[in-house]
């Protein structure tokens, strides 16, 4: 039983049963003989189907997550270009003047810090997103049984066993929502254009560089009459950077407690959706209770866009819009305080030290433990302790699975000791999460050893449709896949990713290259309204600053549940934790 449901109480054993149990030898030996045929064929028939019904309730629930996080967090990152984009831009104005973004908005140095930032976010959102879930769809399976007049117990909420003879029902709107494009990042039509972040840039930038701004006498070099639609590009190619970036995360890979939780330590007897009625049935009566029960919950089934009809006694599927309340208003990025916390991990249960920590700061431990055995890790591999940086990185992925780091940390180590096999899989589950150039590279060599050429060569395309430029995917990929002629295909691949990158022309022949390979034309960089200045040529670095954090020091033989908080002695240590917040951007070194 997972953590979550340990205050069920579970049915004592009757004694008296108990003591007359036991087996006599040579008495009672048929007492387990096989039960007649009719009668096994009819309880395998009901179990079965019982577990298909609490597999379909578990599909449900876990493709509604994908499609809510998806959903959600593209309202996060669109509140992103909306407050914090301005502030970077402002700070890479001031390194490398009006126009420097504009020219430089697709840079590796922007993409990598926008991919560790996003990484921290979905590592939340996909814990917190989890917990509204669970309780969006259950509240909709809930309405659903109470419009087919299916009881519902006040205190142990909706068992799935009722819902047997509305299978096909269930199974149909389960099939509706597979049938469905996979849950991406896209940005919500109804939340329109980015004009007060705009505004507020252009405003900053008037009041630090502008003709009446009380700071300066002389305009600086690259502030002339055109700053203004220098910025203004600048800032919509920044964006479009950021939901670039936002689109190389994966759904699927995030929530994985309640993913575990809905895969692997759902039941099929029936008793798992009761499990969860027991947990979701408070809120949702005390939510009705409080502000009765909305319209919006009379929709709540539609699936965030399909609904249930019953026409001629068939259930049919039709489109009726989103329906679920706090969609496209402004509750609909509330969802980080909540009580309810069906993703939470079973050391978090009792009423010691770590039942008195928020979701947040729980959270903020988990990401030090973890990082500190990613160090300890890092130390071992740089050492050549391969197999120990094994041991570290594997805890770390263990305290802290939605970090996709971790894995290719595992995967470098496996690829030192030629452990293919297991590269390949840390590799992929990394890719589960994020579509990186590391991973699809790593993968590669270790399915180039294994012999899976084919496969290789696919994962290096993926890795040079991220990133052009990379010489080393470049170079790989033409040592599994050599030119026939080495004079009429001359170009090197590091001449390649130079003209990738900058405004020349590729070489004469490069396109005959990259129809060998199969890699699409690099496109030529995109003619702006204003010309290039030396300054658009700099280089930058973007760094996170680094967060002091009081890291609690456990008793020995102690748990976080054991020890009260006023008995917990704590050590401050610096961690890097990306975050929009707190970075710095400077001219970068050579």
């Amino acid at each position: 039983m997972p953590a979550k449901y340990s205050h069920v109480k579970k049915r004592t054993t009757n004694p008296k049963k108990k003591a007359g149990a036991t087996i006599q030898s040579g008495k009672d030996n048929n007492r387990h003989k096989k039960l007649p045929n009719h009668l096994d064929k009819t309880i395998t028939n009901a179990m079965s189907a019982v577990s298909q019904l609490e597999r379909a309730i578990a599909k449900i629930f876990l493709i509604r997550f994908e499609q809510d996080i998806a959903r959600l967090f593209s309202t996060h990152i669109f509140c992103v270009a909306l407050i914090h984009l301005p502030t970077f831009m402002m700070r890479c104005i001031t390194v490398g003047g009006p126009s420097w973004v504009a020219y430089n908005a697709d840079c590796e140095e922007i993409k990598d810090f926008f991919r560790s930032v996003v990484s921290m976010d979905l590592r939340q959102a996909g814990e917190r997103v989890s917990t509204k879930s669970v309780l969006w769809s259950y509240t909709a399976l809930r309405e659903f049984a109470l419009s087919n007049n299916v009881p519902v117990c006040r205190k142990r909420g909706l068992h799935s066993l009722r819902l047997l003879p509305h299978y096909d029902s269930l199974k149909l709107h389960m099939d509706s929502l597979e049938a469905m494009p996979h849950a991406a990042f896209t940005k919500p039509p109804h939340l329109g254009a980015l004009t007060e972040g705009l505004e507020a840039l252009e405003e900053a930038c008037e009041l630090k560089y502008g003709e009446k701004s009380p700071l300066r006498s002389t305009p600086p070099p690259g502030w002339d009459l055109q700053w203004r639609i220098k910025v203004r590009t600048g800032y919509e190619r920044l964006s479009q950077t950021l939901w670039r970036v936002a689109r190389e995360f994966d759904v699927g890979g995030y929530g994985c407690v309640l993913r575990e939780k809905l895969t692997t330590k759902w039941c099929d007897c029936g008793c798992s959706t009761d499990h969860l009625g027991e947990v979701c049935e408070k809120t949702v009566r005390e939510d009705e209770e409080g502000s009765g029960v909305r319209s919006g919950k009379q929709r709540e089934w539609d699936g965030r866009g399909m609904s249930f009809r019953r026409w001629n006694d068939r259930y049919v599927t039709r489109l009726i819009g989103s329906g679920v309340l706090g969609w496209e208003t402004e509750e609909e990025e509330d969802i980080w305080d909540i009580d309810l916390d069906f993703g939470s991990s079973d050391s978090e249960e009792g009423d010691g030290f770590g039942s008195e920590m928020t979701i947040a700061q729980m959270m903020e431990i988990r990401f030090i433990k973890a990082e500190r055995e990613k160090e300890f890790g890092n130390a071992a591999f740089r050492r050549g302790e391969y197999q120990r940086a094994v041991k570290h990185y594997k805890a770390a992925h263990s305290i802290e699975p939605e970090l996709p780091h971790y894995q290719l940390n595992l995967a470098a180590a496996h690829l030192k000791l030629n452990d293919w096999l297991e590269a390949e899989e840390a590799c992929t589950k990394a890719l589960g999460q994020h579509r990186s150039i590391k991973g699809y590279y790593r993968r590669s060599k270790a399915r180039r050893m294994l012999g899976k050429l084919d496969d290789a060569v696919l994962d290096l395309r993926a890795a040079l449709k991220i990133q052009p430029s990379n010489n080393e995917a470049l170079d790989e990929l033409l040592s599994i896949r050599p030119p026939d002629d080495s004079s009429r295909l001359a170009p090197s691949s590091s001449s390649l990713a130079t003209s990738s990158s900058s405004t020349s022309p590729a070489p004469r022949n490069a396109g005959s290259l990259y129809d060998h390979l199969h890699l699409p034309k690099l496109k030529p960089p995109k003619q702006l309204p204003f010309a290039r200045s030396s300054n658009d040529d700099k280089k930058i670095k973007v760094s996170s600053i680094p967060v002091s954090y009081e890291v609690p020091l456990m008793p020995a033989g102690k748990t976080s549940t054991e020890v009260k908080a006023k008995d917990v002695k704590t050590r401050t240590e610096s961690f890097i934790f990306p975050s929009w917040e707190k970075y710095t951007v400077r001219l970068a070194t050579c």
